[in-house]
């Protein structure tokens, strides 16, 4: 063992091409071997058939000759048949011909001593009137023979037996065998081309890598692919969905056969699918879908300065923006707070000095009336808003807007029923309506009195809110994309939350079964018409549990 003297190290493990070159040649290898032995055996076997039928043919040409059916019933057929059986043995390039008598005593033979002496082999068929074809061991060795009957006026007067050896036999498969071995070398080389063709294009797939090598990379990419609490969605070059994992599946409602299809044709929003199947780089872009707000980050995936396809990630901020939102309303309610304490010290100071300058009365009429038009706008959101944590949002932002100049005007019979919808819900669709109306009245372009507006009233059975506004309104041809992630008439924000809260509007209304209208110029004008008294059945929390 070499190496560092008392540390194993793993033998080099053979790679998936190597070990699939090495069976398929030895396979390759024993296939030709068998070929090889099979096409050998084939032509003994048909070098047996055609002696047989060859000694056959000649056995029943002599026994059909008359000088033959002459002699064997003369007086000395060993002197007429001997020189002819020899003549016809030589020319017929056969090993004997010999001609008996009905009961085996040879007339002629090949080795003279041998006639007159009884015939080694099988020819009791052969007197009875038929054929026989047999392997025997005779005088002259191992041969093919054939034995007939000659006839003479129907009986049976003498026979016929042929042989050819069976070395003669093998000399003919001898003489194919080179043919044989040269076809057998003719495949070896083709299969050798072709398993070598094979390996090298298993290699480059498999990056020459082991069999243990590659069942641990599956292993560990599946396990990592469901571990990762992120959706992760692999792309094509043609944009086709090659991988992604189950959250990629949930957060973007993905169909259950979504890979190998386009992502631009499954069903997600125009943005989204815009995003998935651009070819730059994205980071931490928000998204909203039909039910969640999500973050994603793609690039190009590169290997050896080739690009493959596309990665993006996918993280769930459903809960996160909608919590953002409701921090910011509390902000503004506290900067509002804020700001009417220190406007509520400013008439405080202001009553003060009325009284010590003796004007008694009109200090009273001062405080009278700033209590009555601030009680006026509690009494009307307490006694028709039955969701407090609404109740305190319409205070709040009509606190900001007074503070920023603008005038918010609730319904005087304005009314929301409790079980219309979550306080979230609420929050969410009514809290981001008013922001965008107030920043449209605030905007630099806006001058003369500013107003927003908010109403609520019960139709039939459901409930309709109003939010409306005398700002400038929005641009002509917009009312379809102001509900679009990222598309927003003002400047760029800060935190990346440009252009998601009507987005956040839009989705909070469509999963509570509701529908979201938008009129204008002048000003602007959204309706939000929820069905009454339905709750949904989950909240956003558990909307987007794993």
């Amino acid at each position: 063992m070499s190496g560092t003297p008392g540390v194993w190290r793993r033998p080099r493990e053979w790679s998936v091409a190597a070990q699939v070159f090495t069976v398929t040649a030895l396979f390759a290898a024993l296939v030709l071997a068998a070929g090889l032995a099979g096409a050998y055996l084939l032509a003994s076997r048909d070098a047996e058939h055609e002696a047989s039928a060859r000694a056959l043919a000649v056995a029943r040409t002599i026994a059909a000759t008359p000088a033959v059916q002459q002699a064997v019933v003369g007086d000395d057929p060993r002197a007429t048949l001997q020189p002819y059986a020899e003549d016809v043995r030589r020319s017929s390039d056969t090993d004997f011909v010999v001609i008996m008598s009905p009961t085996g005593i040879r007339y002629t033979h090949p080795d003279p001593t041998r006639i007159g002496k009884p015939f080694l082999g099988h020819i009791e068929a052969a007197a009875q009137g038929g054929v026989v074809l047999e392997d025997y061991s005779g005088t002259l060795g191992p041969s093919v023979r054939a034995v007939v009957p000659v006839k003479v006026d129907g009986q049976v007067r003498a026979l016929v037996a042929v042989g050819i050896g069976r070395a003669a036999a093998g000399e003919r498969v001898r003489e194919q065998l080179p043919a044989i071995l040269l076809a057998g070398l003719g495949m070896t080389l083709v299969c050798g081309l072709v398993v070598g063709w094979l390996t090298r294009r298993l290699r480059r797939q498999t990056h020459g890598l082991g069999e243990r090598q590659l069942r641990e990379m599956y292993e560990y990419y599946d396990a990592v692919l469901h571990a990762i609490s992120e959706g992760l969605l692999i792309t094509d070059l043609d944009h086709r969905v090659r991988i992604y994992n189950d959250q990629a599946a949930q957060l973007l409602d993905l169909p259950a056969a979504a890979r190998d299809r386009d992502v631009r044709r499954l069903g997600l929003p125009a943005p989204l699918a815009e995003a998935l199947s651009g070819e730059g780089t994205r980071e931490d872009e928000l998204f909203v879908t039909a039910a969640r707000v999500v973050v994603l980050s793609s690039a190009p995936a590169r290997w050896n300065g080739r690009t493959l396809g596309y990665v993006a990630t996918l993280r769930d901020r459903t809960d996160l923006e909608s919590l953002t939102g409701e921090l910011d309303s509390a902000r503004g309610l506290t900067e509002a707070l804020r700001s009417q304490a220190h406007e509520s010290a400013n008439r405080l100071h202001t009553i003060v000095s009325l009284i010590e300058l003796g004007e008694t009365d009109q200090a009273l009429t001062f405080a009278t009336e700033e209590l009555q038009v601030s009680q006026r706008l509690t009494d009307s959101v307490v006694a028709g808003v039955h969701e407090p944590a609404l109740s305190a949002l319409l205070l709040g932002k009509a606190a900001e807007a007074n503070e920023r100049g603008i005038t918010l005007q609730v319904g005087e019979n304005v009314f929301v029923p409790r079980d219309i919808a979550s306080a979230r819900d609420l929050v969410t669709i009514v809290g981001n309506l008013i922001d965008n109306a107030l920043d449209a009245v605030g905007s630099a372009e806006h001058t003369g009195e500013r107003i927003v507006g908010f109403d609520a009233e019960v139709d039939g059975d459901a409930v309709v809110l109003e939010v409306w506004d005398n700002g400038p309104g929005l641009p002509e041809g917009a009312e379809q994309r102001v509900f679009e992630r990222g598309w927003s008439t003002k400047d760029e924000g800060s935190a990346g939350r440009r252009g998601i809260g009507l987005a956040l509007v839009s989705q909070t209304v469509t999963r509570l079964g509701g529908t979201l209208e938008v009129d204008g110029p002048p000003g602007a004008r959204f309706t939000v018409t929820l069905p009454g008294a339905v709750r949904p059945v989950t909240t956003p929390a558990e909307v987007t549990a794993p």
